[in-house]
């Protein structure tokens, strides 16, 4: 199940940012994907939480379509609305401003839903956590399609460009032509095997050597909370010296301080637990410098060859990100 999603994301992620730079309407390129994407995206997520009455052979099948549909439609809506961070504005300081607040937020929600899923799954179902599961993911469906909506709403596509009429394979030729724009995806794919990599250190740390499995949520918390400074701060911090000079900073320092912890004592845990705030700040610091120097990218490459080629370059870094994943093994 989870290898066809995956087989099917190498061709929806690029598929559907082609299609996106194709699209002409009175709303833009992107932002009819995210409204019209979103009531589908929503009622597919509260069915691949749903639990129907069938057999085992069933319910498998039912979960692989569901989750199939759920990741196709993830694909239709993510894409877009990472590609707005592209033409809202073209003006460096405000990407930088927009994708800050962007994953200060995301973070502020995930921490959000991550603590309250459970208590809402009680409430919602009792001891039937079939029930609980799917009323709460549709509590949560309606928050996202209310979102995504206030995103349709209340943002426009200021940098505009004509649709795309050239052939799908002479616009992946030329992102791959673009050598900035591979310059970021191998970044792109050289972050996430960090992360990855940590995570599953994290958690064989606390299972093994120190031997309290439960400490494991302390020390994402611990994590996420410096991932959302780390974020606030990428802001002030490129207005005070150059994003790259920022970026090429911070990722050596996050290098070094990850190296450092190797010598930590291994049952030093309020140490443990210092690195991983640190680590947390660093990283996500310089991510939304880098989704902004994917918008950079996008602006090169149609210096170099006069085509805006928004949606695939965006969908090729989510592929590729995808990709550092499955290096990963996740």
């Amino acid at each position: 199940m989870f290898l066809l999603a995956r087989a099917l994301d190498a061709i929806s992620d690029p598929c559907m940012g082609l299609l996106a730079d194709r699209t002409r309407s009175r709303w833009g390129k992107f932002r009819p994907w995210v409204l019209f994407g979103a009531l589908p995206f929503g009622i597919v997520c509260v069915l691949a939480y749903s639990t129907p009455d069938l057999s085992l052979n069933g319910k498998m099948i039912y979960a692989a379509i569901t989750y199939t549909l759920l990741t196709l439609l993830y694909t239709v809506v993510n894409i877009p609305y990472c590609a707005l961070g592209g033409v809202i504005t073209n003006d460096p300081t405000q990407r930088i401003s927009l994708q800050s607040w962007r994953f200060v937020l995301a973070t502020a929600g995930g921490m959000l839903s991550t603590v309250l899923m459970m208590p809402l799954v009680k409430l919602i179902g009792g001891e039937n956590k079939a029930l609980g599961f799917q009323g709460g993911i549709a509590a949560l469906s309606v928050v996202a399609f209310l979102m995504l909506a206030f995103c349709f709403f209340t943002t426009k596509e200021r940098v505009e460009a004509p649709a795309t009429h050239t052939s799908m394979r002479e616009d992946l030729r030329d992102i791959w032509h673009n050598d900035q724009w591979r310059i970021v995806g191998l970044l792109t794919i050289l972050n996430i095997l960090a992360v990855c990599v940590r995570g599953g250190a994290m958690m064989y740390y606390v299972t093994w050597i120190l031997g309290k499995p439960g400490v494991f949520v302390a020390f994402l918390t611990t994590y996420c909370v410096g991932n959302l400074i780390g974020s606030a701060l990428a802001k002030p911090l490129t207005d005070w010296k150059c994003k790259v000079s920022v970026f090429w900073w911070t990722n050596a320092l996050l290098a070094v301080i990850s190296v450092a912890m190797f010598f930590v004592p291994m049952h030093a845990t309020i140490a443990m637990f210092v690195f991983i705030f640190v680590i947390g700040v660093l990283h996500q610091l310089v991510t939304p410098i880098q989704w902004v120097m994917m918008s950079d990218t996008v602006d090169y490459g149609e210096w170099c060859n006069g085509k805006r080629l928004t949606g695939i370059s965006f969908a090729g870094t989510l592929f590729v990100l995808k990709l550092g994943l499955a290096l990963a093994g996740r």
